[in-house]
């Protein structure tokens, strides 16, 4: 598939893509410019879908790509919720409801995952968790798409380890739910506690998407 601008896809992507490939489990969709994609069939029609991400194999594909300055650069794990698993979790805190009125003075490091400064149009919803009134734990989602609000979350690290990202990632989720919306999750591919609050929360391995990038920050030929 050749890459171009899409008004549907999910806000933060940044678009044309130079090769991404996605893999929902049986098969692999590879979006790239016209100029790889010769390489691309070479490398996609020997394997299995999960061969296609095995390092050992990537590397090849990176060899192949090299010549045109692209080499690997993010791989990340997306999640959808199972609604039969989407439970309420107990929180040790006090939780609330947020709405971007609340999100002012928020876009600090410490909640750089619930929410976005680069896009804070799009940060929409978001439960806390309170301590004596002091923010302690936050999920946040943004509306990526007309149809599906991508989940964040950030514990303080004092307060990790007790449930509270669980419980404050599965009650947006909810909340997300009943406006007749799509909450999804994204980990990047070695953040294993992130994928564990995931499958906690209530919600399953969907996706896996791998994207290359100019080596030298510029443009193909």
């Amino acid at each position: 598939m050749v890459s171009a601008a899409n008004d549907g896809a999910r806000a933060y992507l940044k678009l044309p893509f130079e090769c991404n490939l996605v893999s929902y489990g049986d098969c692999v969709v590879a979006s790239a410019g016209e100029q790889y994609a010769d390489i691309l069939r070479a490398y996609l029609g020997d394997m299995e879908a999960y061969q296609c991400f095995v390092m050992a194999n990537l590397h090849r594909l990176e060899d192949a790509l090299a010549p045109f300055g692209l080499r690997i650069g993010s791989m990340s794990r997306y999640f959808l919720p199972d609604v039969n698993a989407l439970t309420a979790l107990p929180c040790p805190y006090e939780t609330r409801l947020l709405g971007p009125a609340d999100f002012q003075g928020l876009y600090k490091p410490e909640w750089s995952n619930a929410l976005s400064a680069e896009r804070p149009q799009l940060d929409i919803l978001g439960v806390g968790a309170y301590d004596k009134g002091e923010l302690i734990g936050f999920a946040g989602c943004s509306a990526d798409c007309a149809d599906m609000w991508q989940i964040g979350i950030d514990v303080l690290p004092a307060y990790r380890l007790q449930g509270i990202a669980s419980a404050l990632t599965s009650r947006l989720a909810r909340e997300v739910l009943a406006r007749g919306k799509v909450p999804f999750y994204h980990a990047a591919w070695s953040n294993i506690r992130s994928a564990r609050n995931a499958v906690r929360s209530g919600f399953r391995p969907a996706w896996v998407e791998l994207s290359f990038e100019r080596a030298n920050g510029g443009r193909g030929a």
